[in-house]
């Protein structure tokens, strides 16, 4: 038998292939092509308190080995999601993961409690559908002249510190390539109450059209993502590991199943896929196939035997 199962702060993830947020909806949509239910578990579409529009002009510019994204957390708000998504989700069978995005601190703490109490409502009922928050402190504060709350981990940790308060769920950081220190960030969320860390988030960068001469973004710079960030990534997730003790979530770049295990390998309790999602809409159901075939090739009985080996 071959066992791909793991726990992440007390929930139960069958295998350790996670669709990260903003590349797969709420999940309906790929529905259509597999049985998501494979899948140990689904990061949904980034949610703010209200709802966002996203930002005007091109949003998406294919890049060598990956991919520009400016497309400024358009999402329906909070309360939109608690209303319309959650009865799917209350149906799925796989980790589900809400991540929480904010403007403010509280923006953040009200997102948190609202989550909090729906989910609280229906366990009281003997249902559920929303096992952990994910936090991405990648967005900008606009009390502070944009510059996003995951950068500077003392800015980071009154967030991080005041979601913690307000929500009973396992709480999940999502950390940025841009912070100023990673493994820092990451220690700073462990003491201040965390369950777990995912990374990293996409890396700022840019593309210029040379006859409009100009960026192609409205916003001028965009966040990349894809298998260009991969070694980045996997070198940060290694970092990571070796100052924390609470699990990580590793993503960046993830194509294939050697890239699962390569995170894996570097720490990562579960990994998310990103990008790949728009490469090969069955990108789940493969890389949980192809995990399951490696496994047997090299006789792993479990994941934990390779778990953080590097």
């Amino acid at each position: 038998m071959r066992n791909m199962a793991c726990k992440l702060a007390g929930v139960h993830f069958k295998n350790p292939i996670v669709m990260a947020s903003g590349t797969f909806g709420f999940g309906k949509e790929y529905t259509r092509l597999y049985d998501i239910q494979q899948l140990g578990g689904i990061s949904g579409k980034g949610l703010t308190l209200q709802p966002k529009a996203g930002n005007t002009g091109i949003r998406v510019w294919e890049t060598p080995s990956g991919m520009l994204n400016s497309v400024g957390l358009e999402n329906p708000g909070v309360a939109a999601f608690l209303r319309d998504e959650t009865p799917n989700w209350e149906s799925l069978d796989t980790a589900r993961i809400v991540n929480l995005g904010g403007g403010s601190i509280e923006d953040y703490v009200t997102g948190a409690e609202l989550i909090t109490e729906h989910e609280n409502r229906l366990r009281r009922l003997g249902r559920s559908s929303i096992d952990m928050i994910e936090l991405n402190i990648s967005c900008p504060n606009v009390k502070e002249g944009g510059i996003a709350y995951g950068v500077q981990t003392e800015t980071a940790r009154e967030v991080v510190r005041q979601v913690r308060r307000a929500t009973s769920l396992p709480l999940i950081v999502k950390l940025s390539p841009n912070a100023e220190n990673i493994a820092g960030m990451a220690v700073m969320c462990e003491d201040e109450g965390a369950d777990g860390v995912s990374l990293i988030n996409t890396i700022s960068g840019m593309k210029i059209d040379i006859k409009q001469r100009k960026s192609v973004f409205n916003n001028v710079y965009a966040g990349l993502s894809g298998p260009a960030i991969k070694p980045v990534a996997l070198r940060m997730v290694h970092q990571v590991a070796q100052h924390v003790k609470i699990p990580i979530m590793g993503m960046g770049g993830i194509a294939s199943a050697h890239d699962v295990i390569e995170f894996i390998m570097a720490g990562a309790s579960v990994i998310q896929v990103g990008t790949y999602n728009f490469m090969n809409l069955r990108a789940g159901e493969q890389l949980v196939s192809g995990i399951m075939q490696f496994m047997e090739q090299e006789n792993i009985s479990s994941l934990d035997e390779i778990r953080g080996i590097i």
